[in-house]
């Protein structure tokens, strides 16, 4: 098992920047694969990014070249660099984790694009 716990969410102007960080409370050298998914209101759950533990990346079409995927295997952590936010952005982002073919989830953090 795995406990995934997102920070970094807030309120930002369109055009700016933030970092989401999802800690894990496992070393997650051996997680195959971790995600950042989000929800906006009235919407269904959408995948943002994805990085495998080989480095394979992949991102959502609206997403690719704003936002980078990173981990640090030594903290344990996923990072979501977010650039050039729009209000289209505003939701909730939540952490995944693809553990032996096992989701887990974060509860989330709200990202608030607005001026």
């Amino acid at each position: 098992q795995v406990q995934l716990v997102e920070s970094g969410g807030g309120l930002v102007q369109p055009g700016g920047s933030l970092r989401l960080s999802c800690a894990a409370s496992r070393s997650i050298d051996i997680i195959y694969a971790m995600a950042w998914y989000r929800q906006a209101p009235g919407k269904q759950r959408e995948l943002v990014a994805r990085r495998t533990s080989g480095g394979s990346t992949n991102y959502a079409d609206s997403m690719e070249g704003r936002f980078t995927i990173g981990r640090d295997n030594d903290a344990n952590t996923v990072y979501l660099q977010m650039n050039t936010l729009k209000p289209e952005d505003t939701a909730v982002y939540y952490c995944h984790a693809d553990l032996n073919g096992v989701d887990y989830w974060g509860k989330g953090t709200l990202v608030t694009v607005s001026s």
